[in-house]
C-alpha cells in the first residue's frame, strides 16, 4: 500500500509499505478520509517524535478485514476510530482526567512503524483495546468526510463540558479556524451567546453564519469593550482560546470578567509562553485552565452530533487532497488563506 511516512523534521515521503494484517481482536480499516490536525503538523514541523511514523488520527473508512474473535464489526462496515482510549481504572481515570492516563497515551492505531494514528495511509490497523471501546459505526448516508470530524468534535465538546458554560453566559471564542468554528457551532447548539475573533474576514463571516452574535478582527477591534457592552460592563463569563498567537491569552483574560474562566485549547507546544499579571488571575479570581484531547465518556454524543448534522461540520471542508499530494495539503493547512478551512486527505485516491 501507499503511505505518507514521516522520516524526520519537515520530511514526509510517500512510500510503498506492506499492508498490516489484523491479529486477534484487531480490525483493518481502508482509510477513506483523514482530516489534517495541527498537532500532527507540529510534530512534523519540529521533529517532535523519532521517525519513522505514519501520522493521521481523524480517521474514517471501511472495515477491510477483521481478526479472530472480532464480532462487533465485519468487512464492509463504515467506521470512525479514535486512536486513544483510557484504561478506566487508574488514578487519572477515576478523576476523568483521561488524557493523563498512561494507557490513553499509548496510540492504538498504526499503518506501520511506531503507532502514530496511521490515517495518512491506505490501510490502518486498529488494536484490540481500541476495537473494543473506541470505534463507532457510521450510519448510512453520512459521508466519510463528515464522519472524520467525530474525534475533533469530541475534543471541543470536552472543553465545553469542562468549562461549565451555562445558559445566560456570554462566551468568547478566540480564533475561527476549523476548531474555533466547531466551538462556535457547539455553543450555538446550546443557546449560548458567543462573540468570536479572527484576522480573516472570510472566517469571521463563517462565524456569524454558524451562530456568533458578532465576530471581530483582534488587530483592529476592541473585544473587551464589546464583551462589556453585552454584560452591563462586566466582561465575558468564559473564553475559549482556539488559536495560538502572541498575546491571544492575554486578550482573553482582559475581555473576561472577575471570576471568569479562560480555557486554553491550542497551546500545545512547550515552546509557547504566556505573560500574565498575577493579579489578573488571583486578585480578580479568574480561572485559567487547559483542556486536551478526547473524552471517552463523550464519544457517543460527539458521534451523534456529527452524524445527525446537528452541527454542520462537513461545511468546514474546503480542500481535499489525494495521498500523493499530502505535502500540498500540509502546506494549505499550515498557511491558510481566505479560502481555506478544513483540509482532508483521501488515501484511496491516486
Amino acid at each position: 500500500m501507499r503511505a505518507a511516512v514521516y522520516r524526520g523534521k519537515q520530511s514526509v515521503v510517500i512510500e510503498e509499505i506492506p499492508v498490516p494484517l489484523p491479529g486477534p481482536g484487531e480490525i483493518l480499516i481502508a482509510v477513506q478520509s483523514c482530516g489534517i490536525c495541527h498537532t500532527d503538523l507540529k510534530k512534523i514541523e519540529y521533529g517532535l517524535l523519532p521517525p519513522p511514523r505514519i501520522f493521521g488520527h481523524e480517521t474514517a473508512g471501511l472495515v477491510a478485514a477483521v481478526g479472530e474473535g472480532v464480532s462487533r464489526f465485519a468487512p464492509g462496515d463504515s467506521v470512525v476510530a479514535f486512536h486513544h482510549i483510557p484504561c478506566g481504572q487508574c488514578f487519572y481515570c477515576q478523576r476523568r482526567l483521561y488524557a493523563q492516563c498512561e494507557t490513553y497515551k499509548r496510540v492504538g492505531i498504526t499503518a506501520g512503524f511506531a503507532p502514530a494514528g496511521g490515517g495518512y495511509a491506505q490501510y490502518a490497523l486498529v488494536m484490540p483495546w481500541i476495537v473494543e471501546r473506541g470505534v463507532e459505526k457510521i450510519p448510512p448516508g453520512v459521508s466519510f468526510d463528515q464522519a472524520s470530524f467525530v474525534e475533533p468534535v469530541n475534543t471541543c465538546l470536552k472543553a465545553v463540558e469542562q468549562s461549565g458554560v451555562a445558559s445566560g453566559d456570554l462566551a468568547l471564542v478566540l480564533g475561527q479556524g476549523p476548531i474555533g468554528l466547531i466551538f462556535t457551532m457547539l455553543l450555538k447548539h446550546r443557546g449560548i451567546t458567543t462573540l468570536t475573533t479572527d484576522t480573516m474576514p472570510a472566517r469571521r463571516a463563517k462565524s456569524l453564519r454558524f451562530g456568533a452574535a458578532a465576530s471581530l478582527d483582534p488587530r483592529a477591534d476592541d473585544l473587551t469593550a464589546l464583551a462589556r457592552s453585552h454584560t452591563s460592563g462586566r466582561g465575558a463569563d468564559i473564553a475559549f482560546v482556539a488559536a495560538s498567537a502572541p498575546g491571544i491569552v492575554e486578550q482573553a483574560v482582559r475581555a473576561t470578567r472577575p471570576g471568569g474562566r479562560i480555557v486554553l485549547f491550542a497551546q500545545t507546544s512547550d515552546k509557547e509562553r504566556i505573560d500574565l499579571s498575577g493579579a489578573d488571575i488571583c486578585k480578580n479570581e479568574r480561572m485559567l485552565t487547559g483542556v486536551y484531547s478526547a473524552d471517552i465518556d463523550l464519544q457517543s454524543e460527539s458521534a451523534r452530533l456529527v452524524f445527525s448534522g446537528d452541527i454542520p461540520v462537513v461545511e468546514l471542508v474546503t480542500h481535499r487532497y489525494p495521498l500523493s499530494e499530502i505535502m500540498a495539503g500540509f502546506d494549505r493547512a499550515t498557511h491558510p488563506d481566505e479560502t481555506s478551512l478544513k483540509v482532508v486527505i483521501l488515501p484511496q485516491q491516486s
